[in-house]
């Protein structure tokens, strides 16, 4: 059994980590860590604090009582606020409080696009525009040319959860770019798992949510991934090709 844990903020999407755990067929614990969230609410300053050092370092130290093989931040908006350096250090300390390789959902996205060689995408975003320009400066960071953005303007991760799956579906949809190779959906309050292969399948291309990438992040570095081949998405199915971390100071 391989045990990945994810320190997740507040309360939105959590169950999606259960529903990752049935679709990848057994084998696999995904347990979830709540972490504070003093204010519920997608601007700068507030996800400055939701993904802090004493915040993090509390839950972190949870996830090594549970001896996990893998700890994930499970928070995009709450690791790329922090920029490239600052969301790397903000990892090394989830490392060093939960004792097992760690990463964040930022990193997990310039990893899974690593793994699927893509360096064009469109984003569709849950976020206010301010927030979402930040994922934009992170992802061109890693090299990652963005081709499109659209943002949703959602406040609060409370009202990204409780999100109609066909809103999710249409929003989605209407904001791929034709030259896009994936179309990238942050915020893990969204819930995603039963929603990416229909996604991939009405587009035709990768999809790739939040709390896809951060469960196959996990799985990546507890060395898992290779051959499960089982798991929502073309990224699930990739293989298991060599990805340079970026995790590295530079």
């Amino acid at each position: 059994m391989t045990r990945v844990g994810f320190l997740y903020p507040g309360f939105s999407a959590e169950d999606d980590y259960k529903a990752f755990e049935g679709l990848l067929g057994g084998g696999v614990e995904l347990p979830v860590v709540h972490t504070l969230m003093r204010e519920d609410a997608h601007r700068v300053d507030a996800l400055l604090d939701v993904g802090g050092e004493d915040v993090l370092a509390r839950g972190a130290q949870e996830l090594a009582m549970m001896e996990v093989e893998a700890a994930v931040w499970a928070c995009t908006s709450g690791s790329f606020v922090f920029g490239w350096e600052g969301a790397r250090r903000q990892v090394e300390g989830v490392r060093r409080h939960a004792g097992a390789p760690s990463s964040s959902t930022s990193f997990a996205f310039v990893h899974a696009l690593s793994q699927l060689r893509v360096s064009r995408v469109a984003i569709a975003a849950t976020y206010p525009d301010d927030v979402a320009q930040r994922f934009v400066e992170f992802l061109t960071e890693a090299g990652v040319t963005v081709l499109s953005l659209a943002s949703h303007g959602i406040a609060t991760a409370a009202e990204v959860g409780d999100l109609d799956p066909d809103d999710v579906l249409d929003f989605v949809i209407s904001n791929d770019h034709q030259r896009a190779e994936a179309v990238l959906v942050p915020d893990t309050a969204l819930h995603s798992a039963h929603l990416i292969e229909p996604l991939e399948a009405l587009l035709g291309k990768t999809v790739l949510t939040a709390n896809q990438v951060s469960v196959w992040e996990g799985l990546r570095l507890a060395g898992a991934t290779a051959g499960r081949g089982s798991g929502p998405g073309m990224l699930f199915r990739s293989g298991s090709a060599a990805v340079n971390s970026v995790l590295a100071p530079r």
